[in-house]
C-alpha cells in the first residue's frame, strides 16, 4: 500500500514547454484578428448597401405600381426615372 502512495505522490516530469517564452502570443495571432475584423466590417458594409439598394427598388416598385420581381421592368423604369443605380451590382 505504501508503494502504491509513493507511486502517486511522485511528480512526473514536465514534457511540455517551459520558460519565459511559454504561453505568448505571436504576431500572426494579432494578424489574424485585424484580418477578421476587416472581413466583418467589410461583409457589414457590403449588406447595408445591398440592403440600402434592395429598399430603394422595393419603394420605386411599389410607388409606381411595378412588380418588384420582374427586374427588367423594374431596371427599364428606374432608368427612364433617371433613380437607377449605376454603380457596378456585387459578384456575391
Amino acid at each position: 500500500m505504501l508503494d502504491t502512495a509513493m507511486v502517486l505522490a511522485q511528480q512526473t516530469e514536465n514534457v511540455g514547454p517551459l520558460g519565459p517564452e511559454f504561453g505568448k502570443a505571436s504576431p500572426i495571432g494579432l494578424l489574424i484578428l485585424v484580418l477578421l475584423a476587416v472581413a466583418v466590417l467589410y461583409i457589414g458594409w457590403a449588406f447595408h448597401r445591398r440592403f440600402s439598394r434592395m429598399n430603394r427598388r422595393r419603394l420605386f416598385a411599389e410607388q409606381h405600381g411595378i412588380d418588384l420581381f420582374d427586374e427588367d421592368a423594374l431596371d427599364k423604369a428606374m432608368e427612364e426615372a433617371g433613380v437607377l443605380d449605376q454603380r457596378r451590382k456585387p459578384w456575391f
